[in-house]
């Protein structure tokens, strides 16, 4: 297929060197918006006197034949071109004539792929948006489920406070949220129209670029023609953004892990969602949650890569800057399968609600309710951690729970213990009690998942 670029020289280069250089193989999922752009160009170009406007319907006819023809598959698309652009342009013209040739007229490869990059990436994260509000609602259907499951919260992955399992949840609903914030907001900034940049320095032809930008729903169009063109910083953000979803959900699918284990037991995963050994015939692995946490590194390349790329780079386009597809691409479809598997894994799991209750007695998290107490009866905070400190360590060392204790064995280590000691240090009342902004008990978790909704 002839190059574009044909003129200043005969458009023949090396096979390898011609291959190295084409994006065909990746940028194709990209016709659909450089056929969205092209056509509203074309209009444009017809709008303004640039060219007929019969020849622009003809052009605009003839691209929306080509996008048809290539979704329902009669069209394949032919990879001796060298970009998406290319094959566009050559099938447009072999379809009707040389008309469709002056499509590219007041336009450059350089600012039509950065257009067509925004649309893609304007929509991908539409479709993003829409699997992590899934994934936000189940999040507070589960937190209502169980906003009065009893289960251990940790730090230092050491058992430390009572909670419920719907709050654990609903910190992962608040991640997401902010993750949804951070998308919107990238979105909000990338949708600026780089088209009618041309290659950097603008046109001589009298294009209306507003035209073109309110044809394709963007809010305003870029005011430095060099910027448009080299602007890849939506990218870097996108791909930030990403990051951090994989974060948020390789560490939930850490904690899957371990409720999931014999060792907890919290959880039980569907089969749909795990696998077996090849030699161990008990192992039931939770290679979903695995791979996801895995993944998780490989959008981090991705955008690594990217910054990589894009570092040092002089102004305005460089060839370079074809590299930005490949990560992009690569990271958009990670986090969409990730999302895709975790949320129905989610929505199957099966919670053991006695596992939860009864790990939740052991390991003395309703001690700093005791130093609570004791300070509630005018014991200094201090003072009483102290006390409580040798408690527990007596507990340990007698192989006893709080609970097990007397009154009189309490009144030993301080007079102010009195009968109302055994209701502080009830595991649900330890909950509900801390109904403070934001807190565990059920009052305050209704609270979040009744916000999360407004949200989402």
């Amino acid at each position: 297929m002839a190059k574009l670029w044909e003129g200043r020289t005969d458009g023949r280069i090396d096979s390898v060197a011609d291959d190295f250089n084409a994006s065909i193989r990746f940028d194709k999922r990209l016709i659909k918006q450089d056929i969205q752009g092209s056509i509203a160009h074309a209009t444009m170009l017809g709008a303004t006197g640039i060219i007929a406007k019969d020849e622009a319907e003809v052009i605009c006819n003839g691209l929306a034949d080509i996008l048809q023809d290539v979704e329902s598959g009669s069209l394949s698309i032919d990879e001796s071109a060298e970009d998406v652009h290319t094959f566009v342009e050559a099938t447009l013209t072999a379809r009707v004539g040389d008309v469709g040739k002056k499509l590219h007229t007041a336009r450059s490869r350089n600012d039509q792929v950065a257009l067509d990059m925004k649309l893609y990436v304007r929509e991908e994260i539409d479709a993003i948006i829409v699997k992590l509000k899934s994934l936000e609602s189940l999040l507070c259907d589960l937190s209502d489920a169980h906003k009065a499951t009893i289960v251990s919260g940790y730090t230092h992955l050491q058992r430390a406070q009572p909670i419920t399992f719907g709050h654990q949840l609903m910190a992962y609903a608040m991640m997401f949220l902010r993750d949804l914030d951070r998308l919107a907001d990238c979105k909000r900034r990338l949708n600026v129209s780089p088209i009618g940049a041309c290659a950097l320095a603008g046109t001589t032809y009298p294009t209306d670029r507003n035209f073109e930008a309110v044809a394709l729903a963007f809010d305003d169009v870029a005011l430095n023609s060099i910027d448009a063109v080299s602007d890849r910083d939506y990218l870097v953000e996108l791909l930030s953004d990403l990051s951090l979803i994989m974060v948020h959900l390789s560490r939930f699918a850490e904690e899957v892990i371990l409720w999931s284990s014999w060792e907890f037991g919290y959880v039980k995963l569907s089969d749909a969602y795990t696998t077996g050994s090849s030699i161990m015939p008990q192992k039931k692995n939770p290679d979903m949650a695995e791979l996801t946490r895995g993944k998780t590194g490989r959008v981090f390349g991705d955008l690594m890569a990217m910054l990589t790329v894009l570092k040092g780079l002089p102004l305005a386009y460089n060839k370079d800057m074809q590299e930005d597809k490949e990560s992009t691409f690569d990271a958009i479809d990670t986090v969409m399968a990730c999302l895709d598997v975790f949320t129905p894994m989610l929505a199957t799991m099966e919670v053991n609600k006695d596992s939860m209750l009864n790990a939740a007695k052991l390991g003395f998290i309703n001690a700093t309710d005791v130093a609570d107490y004791l300070t509630k009866k005018g014991v200094p905070f201090r003072d009483a951690y102290h006390t409580v400190g040798q408690i527990v360590a007596k507990c340990v060392q007698e192989k006893k729970t709080l609970e097990a204790l007397t009154l009189a064995e309490y009144q030993t280590f301080n007079p102010a213990f009195e009968q109302d000691i055994y209701d502080a240090i009830d595991l649900v009342t330890c909950v509900n009690k801390r109904n403070s902004l934001g807190g565990t008990s059920v009052q305050s978790v209704e609270a979040q998942i009744a916000y999360v909704k407004s949200k989402i």
